[in-house]
């Protein structure tokens, strides 16, 4: 993470076009600027001042959603991701941009009690009459803000970070520490789904640690400009992690699990962090990819509904983990699994994009959904906070009895179907 966008990466890219396809707002607008080897072209131009950060430069690295499908369809290993995230740091050294986002990333976000507070707070809102009462009232006064209003998913009732134990232990066999990321979203939005995370490594033998100093990845600052504040997480991470002697790093959420895997690199000029934070990456696992890679329990149980598997842009394209949790969806759906087409196509959440950029973002909804109706699933797997939301965003908004849930959640449920739990 530097404010210079990388010659090295900006010369690697052969303008073939292969990525025009599977870019989904290349696909919105058929404008080539608006496509990852257009972006390119753009970032180079900036750097070798041929024209300077104007707005529409600026708005063209805000409207990628850097899903990264580009990197997966690229012959020439584009490190695309790492170029977009680069011109954001970039455009936001240079312009010093003040602005909501900004202020909730940095200052709401990454500080648990602050969230935790606030979160609270929009709990008893959400719980009260006055939630209805305001999204009436948004909805004739202003269609944009009461869309966005809607589409923010229940508060959990209660904090996974501070009602799980530190350490839990296994009932049976034991066959190793893990420790598990609670995360800052997860936990605000998804607590019942880390608690289903921590039965089911449980279930299957491992010791789970649940470190309580534990901060915020920096993911959401990293993909948004901020070159500083992920660097300072990533650090604190790395402290707490290894206090934890877990030979693996459990991540249930795909945005989180995907930086936390390029601490490594995010920490590469640290002297005192950078072989310490290529250890701490070697051990970050998704959640699925964990359990098929060290095996598992199969539940005995199915779905007994028609259930998909809509692949999330940072762990199929970030991490290119795909197989895995498309092995446990089949296994759990038996007869009853369905293919999903473009299962790999960006649902528009893209961590905060489906809120700074709602226009865009429920096009691609829109998108998605048609092919999750014509799939004829009743539930839909998916291994992101911000796709769970989103979709389920989308079913509601259709009128559509959709369950979406999370691979945890579909075991945990499982298991205790069968008695294991």
């Amino acid at each position: 993470m530097t404010n210079r966008i990388s010659d090295d990466l900006l010369t690697q890219c052969m303008h073939c076009g292969l990525c025009l396809s599977v870019c989904p707002t290349y696909a919105l607008t058929g404008d080539e600027k608006s496509s990852p080897r257009g972006r390119i072209r753009l970032m180079k131009s900036v750097m070798e001042s041929r024209i300077p950060v104007t707005d529409a430069f600026v708005n063209e690295m805000d409207f990628c959603l850097d899903c990264q499908a580009c990197e997966t369809a690229c012959p020439a290993g584009v490190k695309y991701g790492e170029l977009v995230e680069s011109a954001r740091i970039f455009v936001e050294s240079s312009r010093k941009r003040t602005s909501l986002k900004v202020f909730i990333l940095r200052k709401v976000v990454v500080r648990r009690r602050v969230l935790n507070f606030i979160a609270g707070i929009a709990r008893v809102y959400q719980s009260s009459r006055v939630d209805r009462l305001v999204l009436r009232l948004l909805n004739i006064a202003s269609k944009n803000l009461y869309n966005k209003a809607r589409q923010l998913p229940k508060v959990s009732e209660s904090f996974s970070i501070n009602t799980l134990p530190e350490v839990i232990e296994p009932k049976d066999e034991w066959r190793g520490t893990v420790a598990v990321l609670t995360g800052c979203v997860m936990d605000v939005f998804f607590a019942d789904i880390n608690k289903d995370t921590v039965d089911v490594l449980v279930e299957n033998g491992w010791r789970v640690v649940i470190p309580k100093d534990q901060v915020c990845c920096g993911s959401l600052n990293a993909h948004n400009g901020d070159g500083i504040t992920p660097k300072g997480l990533a650090r604190k991470n790395v402290d707490v992690f290894e206090r934890t002697a877990a030979e693996y790093y459990v991540i249930n959420s795909a945005g989180c699990g995907a930086f936390m895997k390029q601490y490594g690199d995010v920490l590469a000029n640290d002297r005192g962090y950078s072989e310490r934070a290529r250890a701490f990456s070697a051990k970050v696992r998704d959640f699925s990819e964990f359990l098929v890679q060290t095996g598992y329990k199969k539940p005995g149980a199915h779905t007994c509904k028609p259930t998909a598997y809509h692949e999330a842009c940072h762990l199929v394209h970030a991490q290119k983990v795909s197989s895995e949790p498309s092995e446990i969806v089949r296994d759990v759906a038996d007869k009853d699994y369905r293919t999903l087409n473009e299962a790999t196509w960006c649902c528009g959440s893209a961590g905060i994009y489906n809120v700074v950029r709602y226009d865009d973002a429920v096009k691609l909804l829109n998108r998605k959904m048609v092919n999750i109706k014509n799939s004829g699933a009743e539930i839909v797997v998916t291994g992101n906070p911000g796709c769970l939301a989103q979709i389920a965003s989308g079913a509601k908004k259709e009128g559509l009895d959709i369950e979406v849930v999370h691979p945890a959640t579909l075991l945990s449920r499982l298991y205790k179907a069968n008695g294991s739990q």
